[in-house]
C-alpha cells in the first residue's frame, strides 16, 4: 500500500545510496569510470526504504531510530552483493573463473574486498547520520500522513 511513510523512507535511503556511492568515488581514486553505480546504489536505497523502513513507521521515535539503521545497513549489505555481482560477471567474461563455483565464490570475497575499504569514519558517519534522518522523517510522515 502506498504511503507518505514509504515514500519519505525510500527518498531518503535513495539519497544516503547516492550520497555513499560518491563517497565511494573519493575512496577509490585509481578507478575513474564507475558506470551508473550512483544509481544502482539510489535505486537499491529506495527499494530498502519502500520495503523495510517505510512499513514499519508509526511505532514510535525510539523503534524509527532502530529501523532508519536496519534499512541503511540492508542498503549497504545489498549494494555490496549488486556490486560485487556485477565485478564477478566482468570477471567471468574475461574467463578468469575455472568453474561456475569459483565465480560464485568470487561474489563474497569481492563483496568483503569492497567492505574493507568501507571501513572508513567519514563514510560511517555518512550512513550513520543517514539511518537517523530517514528513521526520525519517515515517523514525522507517519504521523503527520496517516
Amino acid at each position: 500500500m502506498f504511503t507518505a511513510a514509504r515514500l519519505i523512507a525510500a527518498l531518503c535511503l535513495a539519497a544516503v545510496g547516492y550520497l555513499g556511492s560518491v563517497y565511494v568515488h573519493k575512496l577509490m581514486p585509481d578507478i575513474q569510470d564507475f558506470g551508473i553505480l550512483d544509481y544502482v546504489n539510489a535505486a537499491i536505497g529506495f527499494l530498502c526504504g519502500w520495503i523495510i523502513v517505510g512499513p514499519r513507521a508509526g511505532r514510535g521515535m525510539s523503534a524509527a531510530l532502530s529501523h532508519g539503521i536496519t534499512g541503511t545497513v540492508a542498503l549497504v549489505f545489498w549494494a555490496l552483493m549488486v556490486q560485487a555481482a556485477n565485478e564477478m560477471v566482468h570477471l567471468a567474461l574475461r574467463h578468469r573463473y575455472s568453474s561456475a563455483m569459483d565465480a560464485f565464490a568470487a561474489i563474497f570475497e569481492i563483496a568483503a574486498e569492497y567492505g574493507a575499504l568501507l571501513l572508513d569514519t567519514g563514510f560511517f558517519l555518512l550512513m550513520v547520520l543517514g539511518a537517523v534522518v530517514t528513521g526520525i522523517l519517515s515517523e514525522s510522515a507517519s504521523r503527520r500522513w496517516r
